[in-house]
């Protein structure tokens, strides 16, 4: 049998493209991995977490700290816009993110970037901004329902919607949060929580079983959820 020799300088340029591929892979950026238990395993990792957005076929992310985060498999232009505004030093306050893949950044106090959300939900967005309203919480669905909380003001996508916010928030105070799934929604407000629909039971378990001030809530219709205070606080099932 003949064995071939390989060039040394081949040998040599091979070698290094390996350890050039190994180095990169070390040092890929947080939001250029891949999968939920990157996303699980970075919020250990870092252990305190703000806020997520997760989804159960589109995408997650996980914020902390001031606009660090990390995500895996989020549409192109979101990723992009976090990676804008985290290298411009902005404040990621919160993300939404729907299954068909519209999203909302919710900047500082009352700034936004968006992606194909309703359009009255635009429209209201924009008349808080000119008016400097501090918004807490914006979320919506694919189906063009929207609830949008400012500590000024509260806006949803119909009056049945808003008339039973507002009983929630004769009941347990101001309203903190809001998040909406296709067919669920969940309230957080200053005294206690309301749900409507399909609400995860395990979700309403753990709020009912925490010691901290619960600000975020999110979940998914298959039964994952989050949940944290404005200190890193955090619980989740996903």
């Amino acid at each position: 049998h003949i064995i071939q020799l390989k060039d040394k300088s081949t040998m040599r340029t091979r070698k290094t493209a390996l350890i050039v591929a190994l180095m990169t892979m070390l040092l890929l950026p947080l939001h250029a991995q891949e999968g939920r238990d990157y996303i699980k395993n970075a919020i250990s990792g870092w252990g305190r977490c703000r806020n997520v957005a997760i989804t159960d076929n589109g995408g997650d992310l996980a914020l902390v700290d001031k606009n660090d985060y990390a995500h895996s498999g989020i549409p192109q232009d979101l990723a992009d816009a976090l990676k804008e505004n985290r290298e411009e030093g902005a404040f990621i306050d919160d993300v939404q993110l729907t299954e068909g893949g519209a999203w909302l950044i919710l900047l500082d106090n009352n700034g936004f970037q968006w992606s194909n959300i309703p359009s009255d939900l635009e429209s209201k967005l924009r008349e808080w901004n000119e008016a400097g309203d501090t918004v807490t919480s914006v979320t919506f669905n694919d189906s063009g329902d929207w609830i949008a909380v400012s500590t000024e003001h509260i806006a949803t996508s119909s009056s049945d919607l808003t008339e039973w916010v507002k009983e929630g928030i004769e009941t347990h105070g101001q309203l903190w949060a809001a998040h909406i799934t296709e067919d669920a929604v969940a309230l957080c407000f200053e005294n206690g929580y309301k749900f409507l629909g399909d609400v995860p039971q395990r979700l309403k378990d753990a709020l009912r079983e925490t010691k901290y001030d619960v600000f975020r809530i999110k979940f998914t219709k298959a039964g994952s959820y989050f949940f944290a205070d404005t200190k890193g606080h955090y619980t989740f099932w996903m």
